[in-house]
């Protein structure tokens, strides 16, 4: 027997999970629904069909092709234009070889269609429609049959005054071809409301079957939720889903599960689902292939399609994802909350109950979404913040997406300009970083590739070939699961605003500059990196004699970074005796959490004494900072090391020293005692390079272990700081332990405050007019001073908080005024 499968469906109340297919196509836990409905056609014996498409046709041809792969033979009918359900299987009338079944491709059932057909040949019916029992008629058409099952009235759609039964009509039916030919091919009519009511006028005989068995309609949110849950929890017969795993969970394919997860089902993992440690999940839930979720996420009753990402401690509720989202840090989809296809939901957003996101929208960090997102932004609105252009691997940058923002950043650029690229060690920066080059030279821009060195070095070697600018991938040094792309400009430099905007607009409307084949750039090994950056940094030591004459010891963490490939034999031409920790470049190795770098700062605090040590360094994978502890083995406050180091580098050679706002004010003290002066500059890196390189003061300091040597070259260099610091200690024949206790305590205190991006610019406005602003000069926030203490209101660039600083004599005090502030940001925020 032939089958005709309806699959045109556009499934509008089922949006957005409709808008990038086709009703038939919504996924229903391990397969579409339409692929459910082959399934039972095959169990029955029927492995031939017709499948009537109209929206988006193409995505179910793709899907199935001529059937081979299913084991059954599958022809399209394709309607240009709306027939009706009749007028659709009409256009195949003529193919159908005899009896024949029309059943919906967008409903999940598992109903006896051999007891339908049995039943139909039995009555000698020309139409037998498939019935059953539901507890709401009202939005389906319903039919009144006699004893023996014969039809004797229909009702579409009734009223409950117009309710005499609820046998309602599921839209699978067995036809004689015969019935059809009261229609021409191309008429639109439909079974329901047109050619059933004729037949029976007429007298044919149409039967109804009432059916056992599972039948639901995917026609809402609701309605598809449901389906997932009956299908989890045995009420629909079908072929197995998978194996299960543990009680209750099925897999399809190989998954990771933490021993630390909880889940409790019934739930479906599809191949490569990765779960997390002290994830919880709660079933019915279906999470398709390759979907993962982070540390102590919450899943519960939820349905989220393949390569989605489930950031840490997430929760979902009843909701519904799409595909190849991004669900970021902390973000809660509340009960029947659905989010579209290709959408990022940033970090601690909320998403309503029963709100819609429609496919590829950006909700922004801290965002409440309480009504529908249909219109408006699609895809991210800006591309670069603190750290160049930052995202998960994978998830928010794509080798696509890197090659996309390679092709519109050489697009900025004169064709045939060079530029550097380097990396980090790890494969995941070796991936985005080949995506990027591929990017760069379609735009007809030749690159200069360092492989894999640290950041110092590459900006070095950007400036000494006169390159017009520079690419540094990095693995984030806060999160492995995170990559920055970081763009220089010709001095090396981070890119300025100006800069990023051009990128930016280039990218987002995609003008992209296409050469011809003779105009593809180059990419070319860039020749001796390593050995000019070496003679430089050498030659920049003026007190090579005393450190050599000092002997030092020094226990060096390389972080696995690169600098290992570099600072040792740097260190060895100095005379200097290391002993090296985490000295193995490995790919596999990127960023650690904060309590495992606390850990290394203790062990490291213990070696040093231990060893008979000068000093302990920690130098971080990219190069640029160095953490320390001294000789006595106590761990340096990074606060307390920038003043202990400006002070060694002034009575040195009295200078400039430029530090950042929330530096310390006893700095400047120290400074002056040796004939310096201190300037204050902004937060970012980007303006503490741009003073480095325009006004080249002896030293540059951020406060949290950077520093830039302006005569050497205007970037933080971390391998230069650890040879800098043993230079200074030689010449004036001091240990670190001295020069630390030498140094007046830093009471400094630093919170983070949450704040709505869209609140953010009226709070500062309304901090600004207090009368206290315009006692301080303002460099970067608001800063507030009294009687020796500060309090300094800094806005995150990337993030909808505040970072509130505050000095005072004492940590108690200190920790006071930062609470203070952050209490009266609150009430700012709120408008009291």
């Amino acid at each position: 027997m032939q089958a005709v499968v309806m699959a045109g469906g556009e499934g509008s109340r089922l949006r957005p999970l409709t808008i990038n297919r086709p009703k038939p196509m919504v996924q229903i836990v391990n397969k579409p629904c339409l692929g459910h409905i082959f399934d039972l056609l095959l169990r029955h014996g029927i492995d031939e069909a017709f499948v009537t498409l109209q929206y988006l046709a193409s995505v179910i041809q793709d899907s199935y092709g001529d059937g081979g792969g299913l084991g059954m033979r599958l022809r399209y009918t394709v309607e240009e234009t709306p027939l009706g359900t009749g007028g659709s299987v009409r256009q195949i009338g003529d193919d159908l070889d005899g009896t024949f079944l029309v059943i919906s491709g967008d409903a999940l059932t598992d109903i006896d269609l051999s007891k339908i057909i049995a039943f139909h040949k039995q009555r000698e019916a020309a139409v037998t429609l498939t019935l059953v029992h539901v507890p709401n008629p009202l939005e389906y058409g319903v039919v009144i049959t006699n004893e023996d099952g014969r039809i004797s009235k229909f009702l579409e759609k009734p009223s409950w005054g117009e309710v005499f039964s609820d046998t309602i009509n599921t839209g699978i039916y067995v036809m004689e071809p015969r019935v059809l030919k009261r229609y021409a091919v191309g008429e639109v009519f439909d079974f329901s409301k047109d050619l059933f009511p004729k037949l029976l006028a007429e007298g044919e005989p149409l039967f109804g079957y009432v059916a056992d068995g599972y039948w639901t309609d995917i026609g809402s949110i609701a309605e598809y939720a449901r389906a997932n849950a009956d299908l989890l929890q045995g009420k629909v017969r079908t072929a197995p889903l998978g194996r299960e795993l543990m009680p209750g969970v099925v897999v399809n394919g190989d998954v990771e599960i933490d021993p630390t997860a909880r889940i409790t089902g019934p739930v479906f993992l599809g191949e490569g689902a990765k779960i997390g440690a002290h994830v919880e999940i709660v079933g019915p839930t279906v999470l398709r292939d390759y979907v993962s979720v982070d540390v102590g996420a919450v899943v519960d009753r939820s349905i989220v399609w393949r390569n989605t990402y489930i950031g840490e401690r997430a929760e979902l509720h009843g909701a519904i994802v799409g595909r190849q989202c991004a669900l970021k840090a902390r973000v809660v989809l509340e009960e029947g909350s659905v989010v579209g296809d290709h959408s990022v939901v940033n970090e601690h957003a909320r998403v309503r109950a029963q709100v819609k996101i429609w496919p590829d929208k950006q909700v922004e960090s801290g965002a409440v979404v309480g009504s529908s997102l249909i219109w408006g932004a699609q895809g991210r609105r800006a591309l670069f913040g603190r750290f160049g252009v930052t995202g998960l691997v994978n998830i928010d940058l794509t080798p696509e997406f890197v090659a996309r923002l390679g092709a519109a950043y050489a697009s900025t650029l004169p064709l045939g300009a060079t530029i550097t690229m380097n990396r980090d060690q790890h494969r995941s920066s070796r991936m985005l970083k080949r995506g990027l080059m591929s990017g760069i030279v379609s735009a007809g821009v030749d690159v200069a590739d360092l492989s894999q060195a640290p950041l110092p070095i590459g900006r070095f070697h950007t400036r000494r070939i006169g390159a017009a600018g520079g690419v540094h991938v990095r693995i984030s040094p806060f999160d492995v699961r995170v990559c920055d792309v970081k763009f220089f400009d010709r001095q090396a430099l981070d890119m300025d605003k100006a800069q990023e905007r051009k990128v930016e607009n280039v990218f987002f409307r995609e003008d992209l500059r296409r050469v011809s084949h003779e105009d593809v750039g180059r990419i070319f090994e860039s020749a001796r990196v390593g050995e000019a950056y070496s003679e430089a940094f050498l030659a920049e030591v003026a007190r090579k004699r005393e450190i050599a004459e000092a002997k030092y010891k020094i226990v060096v963490n390389y972080s696995h970074g690169t600098a290992a490939q570099y600072l040792p034999q740097l260190l060895n031409a100095l005379e200097v005796d290391v002993v090296a920790i985490n000295g193995v470049v490995s790919e596999n190795v990127g960023s650690r959490s904060f309590e495992e770098f606390q850990d290394e700062l203790r062990e490291l605090a213990v070696l040093v004494p231990a060893l008979g040590a000068s000093l302990g360094v920690i130098i971080d994978a990219g190069g640029e900072k160095v953490f320390v502890v001294d000789d006595r083995g106590r761990v340096v406050n990074d606060m307390h090391f920038l003043a202990a180091f400006t002070a060694l580098s002034v009575r040195s050679s009295p200078g400039v020293v430029a530090v950042p706002v929330y530096a310390p004010s006893s700095i400047e003290s120290v400074v002056a005692t040796s004939g310096g002066r201190v300037q204050r500059v902004r937060a970012s890196a980007e303006a503490q390079m741009s003073l480095a390189a325009r006004e080249h003061p002896l030293l540059v300091g951020d406060g949290v272990g950077g520093f830039i040597f302006p005569r050497f070259h205007p970037s933080f260099d971390g391998l230069f700081a650890t040879v800098r610091l043993l230079e200074l200690l030689a010449a004036t024949k001091q240990k670190l332990s001295d020069v630390v206790d030498a140094t007046p305590p830093i009471h400094v205190a630093r919170l983070q405050v949450s704040c709505p991006w869209e609140q953010k610019g009226r709070v500062m406005r309304m901090l600004a007019q207090d009368p206290q602003t315009e006692k301080t000069r303002q460099v970067d926030g608001v800063k507030h001073q009294n009687d020796g203490e500060w309090v300094l209101v800094l806005p995150d660039a990337d993030r909808p908080l505040f970072n509130v600083y505050a000095e005072a004599p004492d940590d108690d005090r200190a920790w006071t005024l930062v609470h203070e502030y952050a209490e009266r940001l609150e009430r700012l925020r709120v408008g009291d």
